[in-house]
């Protein structure tokens, strides 16, 4: 491999980016990013943005994106290869250890066209030492699609006091279905799940008092709903339940809930997520009318 140069770009370069051929069904191109415009707002540098070159001619990238002000990258979002060993040599050689999601379509696994561009993204990022952790359904919910109709079971309390939110959080956490959660829980403990959640969420740039804690007519608590916006668009941030009220579907209600809050505040789009495996979460998108529009695999 005498001939690869691996590197990142500097100013000026966003063309090599740009240039290198690649397919558009998965990825950030098949969620229809502009690299150059998204390097323009500062969400993608150059010296977070690696390519591969073979005697000068791009057979590799890899961006890794952040919002505008942070110190450093949150995600791998982009990568693509016309050639195998050189992407997997992007992934060595570039420095940063955040995860890679690959964003792909619904069904992805029975589309031929498809299926071997996940796959060899898959293999390529494993052997550059990630592993897959999860697959994710990506929701997107419109005005279209019909407000589902507040059950109220449940009361709503704003809680201003992150201090009693991270004590909710270490309680929704327990026997958490989450794989991010149950990751982050097995390797540092429940409080550093409780706290990294907390810092994530507290991060979005939208107000902190939309956070709602739920409970039960006789006062007991039932979970946390988070709706909230990313720099993009409006999102249900964050449904949990404490281990002794589930069994209810009473995510169903903070999810609803959520979303009328969001509706409140002239949300027509609503984006939104969860585990392929969280079985009783997935079923409270899907009564609540919320369509699968992608699919996502974390790999850490």
């Amino acid at each position: 491999m005498t001939d690869l140069v691996v590197r990142p770009l500097v100013a000026g370069e966003e063309h090599l980016f740009t240039n290198l051929p690649a397919t558009q069904c998965v990825g950030s191109a098949l969620l229809g990013r502009d690299y150059e415009e998204m390097a323009q707002h500062g969400e993608y540098r150059p010296e977070w943005t690696w390519i591969a070159a073979r005697n000068g001619k791009p057979v590799a990238r890899a961006a890794w994106w952040a919002r505008k002000n942070d110190e450093a990258p949150l995600v791998l979002d982009w990568f693509d290869f016309t050639d195998f060993d050189a992407g997997v040599e992007v992934l060595r050689q570039a420095p940063f250890r955040a995860e890679y999601s690959l964003t792909v379509p619904p069904g992805w696994r029975a589309d031929p066209a498809v299926k071997p561009e996940v796959e060899t993204r898959i293999e390529a990022a494993e052997a550059a030492g990630m592993e897959v952790l999860v697959e994710r359904y990506r929701y997107t919910w419109t005005v279209a699609d019909g407000l589902p109709q507040r059950p109220r079971r449940l009361e709503f309390r704003a809680e201003p006091q992150d201090d009693k939110i991270l004590e909710v959080f270490r309680r929704v956490h327990q026997g958490s279905l989450d794989a991010h959660v149950r990751r982050t829980t097995a390797e540092h403990g429940l409080d550093a799940a409780a706290q990294e959640d907390l810092d994530l969420l507290r991060r979005l740039p939208s107000p902190r008092d939309w956070w709602r804690l739920a409970y039960t007519p006789e006062g007991d608590l039932v979970g946390l709903t988070i709706p909230a916006r990313n720099p993009t668009v409006p999102i249900v941030a964050y449904v949990g339940v404490v281990p002794e009220q589930r069994g209810h579907n009473y995510a169903y209600d903070l999810l609803v809930e959520a979303t009328h809050e969001l509706v409140g505040h002239g949300a027509e789009t609503i984006v939104a997520a969860t585990d392929v495996t969280n079985k009783p979460m997935a079923a409270a998108f899907a009564k609540a009318g919320y369509p699968v529009k992608y699919h996502r695999i974390d790999l850490v």
